[in-house]
């Protein structure tokens, strides 16, 4: 390898003798923002997925018929989709400059104001106060997307960062789960208004009180970054991040072909997965009338057997670090589960649907992490944060386009018709994913790097500076 080839940053990492280092609280870091995760993504969810009960006790301050009602609903979801698309610019920006812990601040103490204004919405006549609450906590989660792969980048060395994106989506995931499960076992589908003003009320307090303590916990103890970074990329980044442009780095990023494909298929597959979500209340009422819990029961087995699927890809993708093959079979795979799930609802066997559930989101939701992880190879040295934030970008505008063509099909043709169109979206997504090339930059990036530092130290460092140096790495 010449030198010439060795960048500037690289020598002065070298000169400086400084290893990388793994901290036992990266760990502590990871799994502190998993739970102020899970405690938004509860929220985008626990509305909808007891949405019949809502239209009903909130009907005299919704709009129109029962189509534009039903709407109104669906919107409680969606804003989370809406409100991403214009706001992620300015956050990851943010992210990019101001770095972990500002984004973790503002976006948890908007995650627990939306969840306390909603404790004010107890009465039939405030939807509109709900749906501001609602838009709050919406405004929360642009703090939170970008960050998975961010976090394991800062924090985590090369052998561990993909298995840290998985954990950081999986607190996602969970609170998606707890968003399916929870709601319809506080809140009755009763025809008594007191009864579910009683249920709302728990629901409500609850969480605001599970947001304040995380607010409070985050404040006190969370860190932006180590003292020493990782990783030898890690450390490249963080020298080369004071001479980084944001804008130039979007830029770079929309003329990288195979980002822009993948930035379109992560969108569908994604897509796909919200607007299965925010309609499965209505999805499975109508081939089960009268199964609110067990509609809160399919959501949960759809998102923890996705939350299995995004461990099992993290840490597939540690070990081979097959980016591009593994891309493509989950996403073929999470076809032929939409196809199972479609297919096998009007068996009139509602186990046989909680096991399509299982397969759906085993591969659906395990697909996350993988998109993170290989926008991250495919666009190296660009931000980590920037690139999953235009992948969250594009699953939410496609999230708002799915979940409206759901509801136009549910209401004109049939949910069969919606569900089979939502399959063929993702046979699309497919073929297309075939198309990206395996262009692993990070990867060769390190590999670069390492060998240049290896052959540095064996010629120019004294014994004592590589006992030094291996006692390092041993830390």
């Amino acid at each position: 390898m010449s030198a010439d080839s060795i960048s500037p940053e690289t020598r002065i990492m070298d000169k400086q003798n400084i290893a990388p280092k793994e901290y036992t609280r990266r760990w502590f870091m990871l799994l502190l923002f998993a739970a102020y995760s899970f405690s938004n993504n509860y929220q985008w969810i626990h509305l909808n997925i007891i949405g019949n009960v809502i239209m009903k006790y909130y009907n005299e301050s919704l709009p129109g018929d029962t189509f534009q009602q039903e709407s109104a609903i669906d919107w409680l979801s969606m804003i989370y989709m809406l409100v991403y698309i214009p706001l992620i610019f300015p956050a990851t920006w943010l992210l990019d400059k101001k770095g972990l812990r500002l984004n973790m601040i503002c976006g948890a103490f908007l995650n627990a104001l939306g969840a306390w204004i909603k404790c004010a919405c107890l009465a039939p006549d405030r939807f509109a106060v709900l749906m501001f609450a609602q838009t709050l906590c919406a405004i929360a989660q642009i703090f939170i997307l970008g960050i998975p792969a961010r976090l394991a980048a800062v924090w985590f060395g090369p052998n561990q960062v993909s298995t840290a994106t998985s954990i950081g989506v999986f607190g996602n995931q969970v609170g998606c789960a707890a968003g399916f499960l929870i709601p319809p076992l506080l809140v009755p589908n009763s025809e008594s208004f007191s009864e579910i003003r009683q249920g709302l009320g728990i629901m409500f307090y609850m969480w605001a009180g599970v947001t304040t303590a995380l607010f409070i916990i985050i404040v006190t103890v969370f860190k932006d970054k180590p003292p020493i970074p990782p990783s030898k990329a890690q450390m490249l980044a963080e020298q080369g991040s004071n001479k980084e442009n944001y804008f130039r780095s979007l830029k770079n990023l929309f003329h990288n072909r195979n980002f822009i494909l993948l930035l379109l298929t992560y969108g569908i597959n994604t897509g796909c997965y919200y607007g299965i979500g925010t309609l499965l209340n209505p999805i499975i009422l109508h081939y089960f009338p009268g199964h609110e819990q067990n509609a809160g029961q399919i959501g949960l087995v759809l998102v923890l057997a996705g939350v299995v699927g995004s461990i099992v890809a993290g840490i597939w993708l540690d070990r081979t670090k097959s980016f591009k093959p593994t891309t493509v079979g989950i996403y073929f795979l999470s076809m032929a589960g939409m196809v199972a799930f479609t297919f096998t609802m009007d068996v009139d066997l509602i186990w046989v649907v909680f096991i399509t559930s299982a397969a759906l989101g085993f591969f659906m939701t395990g697909y996350l992490p993988v998109g993170f992880e290989f926008a991250a190879e495919i666009t190296y040295p660009e931000s980590e944060g920037t690139s999953s934030g235009l992948l969250n970008a594009s699953a939410q505008t496609f999230g708002i386009i799915v979940t409206i063509g759901m509801r136009a099909l549910f209401n004109r043709v049939s949910v069969l018709s919606a569900n089979i169109t939502v399959s063929v979206v993702l046979l699309v997504g497919t073929v297309i994913t075939a198309f990206i090339k395996a262009d692993y930059r990070r990867q060769e990036a390190g590999k670069k790097t390492a060998e240049y530092l290896n052959v540095h130290v064996d010629v120019n460092m004294t014994d004592k500076d590589k006992e030094n140096e291996e006692e390092n790495m041993k830390d």
